[in-house]
């Protein structure tokens, strides 16, 4: 069973752990001195940042963490995004990694989406759609999306979140399903 809680300061060596990690270190290229995770990871931990970062849980087991926010939250990669693509009111973002490696593979990504794109509805009522971006050189990530039902809508051009990368991304989408609308949760 996945679930999750907030990811809080005593977790911190752990996400270190992950960041390291080859498979996560080529796409989050993330400083990993205790000071730095405590410098990007704390503000959000403290509930002090507009996102969310939780830790996921296989069966009460960590195994990954989803980065959650409201796009309005980030009005400088709002901006980006802007001129490139229709952006809903109210939409919400996602970021994810599996830290551990030997849950890569196995298709706990598609599932841990799923899973956050369903309490998302819920947890942000504004949310009219999830929009993730994802550099085009990463088909694993992109390919888990697809499987959760995300769409590809665009291609754009956005700073990478590693320097060997080009600013070459997919957009992927999501809306809020009709029957939450129909019931009222819109």
């Amino acid at each position: 069973m996945i679930s999750w809680r907030r990811l809080d300061e005593p977790d911190f060596p752990l996400l270190r752990q992950w960041l390291e990690q080859p498979h996560v270190a080529r796409w989050w290229n993330h400083e990993t001195s205790p000071e730095a995770v405590a410098r990007d990871f704390g503000p959000a931990a403290r509930g002090e940042e507009a996102s969310e970062d939780l830790l996921m849980l296989l069966d009460g087991e960590p195994f990954g963490l989803v980065q959650r926010c409201r796009l309005a939250d980030y009005p400088d990669d709002m901006r980006e995004l802007v001129g490139q693509v229709e952006i809903p009111p109210g939409a919400a973002s996602i970021d994810y990694l599996i830290g551990d490696p030997r849950r890569v593979g196995h298709g706990l990504g598609t599932r841990m989406i799923r899973a956050v794109l369903a309490a998302t509805w819920s947890d942000y009522p504004e949310a009219t759609a999830v929009l993730v971006p994802v550099h085009v050189g990463n088909p694993a990530s992109w390919r888990a999306l697809e499987k959760a039902g995300l769409r590809r809508v665009a291609e754009v051009s956005l700073e990478p979140d590693n320097p060997i990368d080009d600013r070459a991304h997919y957009l992927y989408r999501i809306d809020r399903p009709a029957e939450l609308i129909q019931q009222g949760q819109a």
